[in-house]
């Protein structure tokens, strides 16, 4: 593989001004189909597989009248201390209130909170209010006609409230992104000590993130996607552009401070650096494509569009990159042009000093790295899974309030209610059998009430509405749900369980099912490809258990923000409570994807050095002050990119920037650059062993670039020399 980077990085030196133009005419292609061609995109939800699921696609089948797709609002009435709702002023302002609600444009329906909907005390009631659309499509009028009804209520001395879906404001790209892309300019210009070395990495990384997200826009006017699509790819596709472009650009100015003309420079530097960035972009693009084991839509077009996303940064960084190199000149090298980026050698920098240190006692060093992490990971025996909701706004919000009022008033059951469809499509009488399942589900412990039954036109399917008495992320509810849906064999109906407590309840279950299979796919995948990487079967085992490590401690650490509420008011976590059911998927998926890029960065320098002579730690100790600064930089950029994310308002954007964010630091700085080495001299030359059956079987991809050596004996122009004549 070495030989045919070799060539293409030379090819893209050479012709430097035909793959310039190629790239901008690809991606000005894109953005036109982005402008031309882009659709909505949405957040509606579904869980293929799933009892919820498939009750919710029933009611829209035959009953479209429960608008079971629409958006829902749960407006609250308080009366004030000493008074009832029901006393005269309090009513009429509340049947004020419901006909200014029924005027929404969107609105469907809107119940009648004095019917049915008031407390035993009679000072809190409810009225529930049905969209016409789902919550993706409620506009920023809708909500403001709600609001309107709800300040002309406050008006008459009644606390009101409201929460639901319909109130959740759609979250915008905001200035976290911005600061991340700073700060990754900063590390760069620190690395590099030169204005244009630093720019690279940027300007290709815009490129990038602006083609996949082009493609992305284009996609959405075809398919239905998530609105987080393009959220999940920009945060990637930037944090690995970065990355990548870094990691080539260093090597490019190794290369050319060892002597080497600038066209072979870059050659090498595809050649040996780009076989590195290959193969941790495949990892990476294999790890987010494994998504689509979990069967669930959301998660996969997240994982296919952050695929797709990183194999654009790889292939801007094999080809256009080395073309942008042609352009630079003399000045990729900044003033300091005789000094090594990755040092020479000879040099003690920080980055030997370290190594030094680690390899000195790596059996008491890896010893206490280890124990630390595991330490970290301990929150994560706690953790739980859940759907963010109205219990996990903030405490000043209309949200949180009505949420707040509905438990006192009735209760943490109100706040989710079981909606309980009847399919009676099969027996001789429908109504007695909905009845039946009425009485029966009455029947069931922590059932606090349950609706009569309510039948579509065609008199075959009823809804049930059941209020638990347990709160919604309570595991009495779960229970309930399970016993609900067991009650099937004995009436004569088929019962369903849906809305969102069940479809947060099957969601988990979901998650917690796929994690295992999921898990088993990356891993295996990703040994086979470090297997023939890295010509060994040591060092993928030392990879995967690093990687666990990692994993565990982010887990810790996110618990302990957002479950625990540690350090939440710093992190600007209004509300603690479960962890979104799809972050550990995400989270395995992207950590395993980048545990491997900085794994195979540092180990493949590693590898060249035992390749080209040196033994045991030697090869440990060279290798990593090779790629230690870089690493490092990398490392800080792409917490710099992820932390950025942790300003959002969406708390699942949020957990996620966080969350990768914690991982990163854990996995560059304890995993790779201090347990790494510290197993790599405890190893010696045992982490390169390989059965000869095996040797013989795998290819050879020359990661390091030995067939590049003999290229070195050829006679070398000095860098200024032929980088002059680049530039012309």
């Amino acid at each position: 593989m070495a030989t045919y980077l070799y060539r293409l990085g030379r090819f893209s030196f050479r012709r430097r001004a035909l793959v310039l133009t190629m790239w901008l005419a690809l991606i000005a292609a894109l953005g036109v189909g982005a402008a031309t061609l882009s659709g909505p995109t949405s957040e509606s939800f579904s869980i293929p597989g799933t009892e919820a699921q498939q009750a919710q696609d029933l009611l829209t089948e035959r009953f479209p009248q429960a608008a079971a797709g629409g958006a829902q609002a749960r407006v609250v009435f308080a009366a004030p201390a000493g008074q009832k709702l029901t006393d005269p002023a309090n009513r009429a302002a509340v049947e004020r209130t419901v006909a200014q609600l029924k005027t929404g444009a969107q609105v469907a329906n809107v119940t009648d909170p004095l019917k049915g909907a008031v407390n035993p005390a009679g000072t809190v009631a409810y009225a529930q209010v049905t969209y016409k659309i789902p919550a993706p499509e409620v506009t920023d009028d809708d909500r403001a006609a709600l609001t309107g009804a709800l300040d002309a209520a406050r008006a008459t001395g009644l606390a009101v409230e409201a929460g639901g879906d319909a109130m959740q404001e759609q979250g915008e790209q905001g200035i976290g992104e911005v600061l991340g892309f700073l700060v990754a300019a900063v590390v760069l210009l620190i690395t590099f000590g030169s204005l244009v070395a630093a720019g690279l990495p940027l300007l290709t990384a815009i490129l990038g993130v602006a083609a996949a997200i082009s493609g992305i826009q284009i996609v959405s006017g075809f398919v239905d996607l998530s609105s987080n699509t393009s959220t999940l790819a920009l945060m990637l596709g930037l944090a690995v552009a970065i990355d990548y472009a870094l990691f080539i650009v260093s090597r490019y100015r190794h290369e050319l401070a060892e002597g080497h003309p600038p066209l072979e420079a870059a050659g090498r530097a595809v050649g040996t650096a780009g076989s590195a960035v290959t193969f941790a972009g495949l990892t990476v693009v294999i790890a987010l494509a494994a998504m689509a084991v979990v069967n669930v839509p959301v998660l996969t077009q997240m994982g296919l569009a952050a695929a797709g996303a990183v194999t654009i940064a790889v292939l801007i960084a094999l080809t256009l990159l080395p073309a942008l190199l042609g352009f630079t000149g003399t000045r990729i090298m900044g003033r300091r042009r005789s000094r090594d980026p990755e040092g020479d050698g000879t040099r003690v920098t920080a980055g030997r000093r370290w190594a030094t240190l680690v390899t000195r006692r790596p059996a008491l060093t890896l010893m206490a790295a280890t124990l630390g992490l595991l330490v970290v990971a301990i929150p994560a025996l706690s953790l739980r899974l859940g759907l963010p909701g109205d219990n996990m706004a903030g405490p000043d919000t209309t949200q949180r309030k009505a949420y707040d009022l509905l438990t006192e008033g009735f209760g943490p059951g109100f706040n989710g209610p079981l909606v309980v469809v009847v399919d009676a499509a099969g027996s001789a009488d429908p109504r007695a059998a909905a009845t039946e399942a009425a009485d029966a589900v009455k029947g069931l412990p922590d059932v606090v009430a349950v609706s009569p039954p309510t039948f579509n036109p065609g008199g075959d399917t009823a809804v049930l509405q059941v209020v638990p008495a347990s709160a919604p992320d309570s595991q009495e509810t779960t229970d309930l749900v399970h016993a609900i849906r067991d009650k099937d064999d004995s009436v004569r109906a088929d019962l369903s369980v849906t809305g969102t407590t069940a479809v947060n309840i099957d969601m988990s279950a979901k998650m917690g099912a796929a994690l295992v299979p999921y898990l088993a796919v990356i891993v295996v995948l990703a040994f086979l490809l470090l297997a023939v990487l890295f010509r060994s079967l040591l060092v993928p085992l030392k990879a995967i258990a690093g990687f666990l490590l990692s994993v565990g401690a982010t887990f810790g650490a996110v618990v302990a923000v957002f479950q625990w509420g540690w350090l939440s008011g710093l992190l600007g976590v209004e509300q603690t409570g479960p962890i979104v059911s799809m972050l550990p998927v995400i989270l395995i998926g992207i950590v395993f994807g980048l545990a491997m890029d900085y794994e195979v960065f540092l180990v493949s320098r590693m590898r060249e050095e035992h390749v080209h002579g040196a033994t045991g730690k030697r090869a440990v100790v060279d290798g990593f002050s090779h790629s230690a600064r870089v690493v490092t930089a990398a490392a800080i950029i792409m917490v710099s990119v992820f932390a950025g994310f942790v300003l959002s308002p969406e708390s699942i954007i949020k957990s996620i920037g966080f969350a990768l964010a914690a991982a990163i630091l854990f996995d560059a700085f304890v995993v790779r650059m201090t347990i790494v080495p510290a197993v790599m001299a405890l190893l010696g030359r045992r982490a390169w062993a390989l059965p000869a059956w095996l040797d013989r079987i795998l290819p050879d991809v020359d990661v390091e670039g030995e067939k590049l050596r003999p290229v070195a004996e050829e006679p070398r122009e000095t860098p200024e020399t032929e980088l002059v004549g680049a530039s012309r």
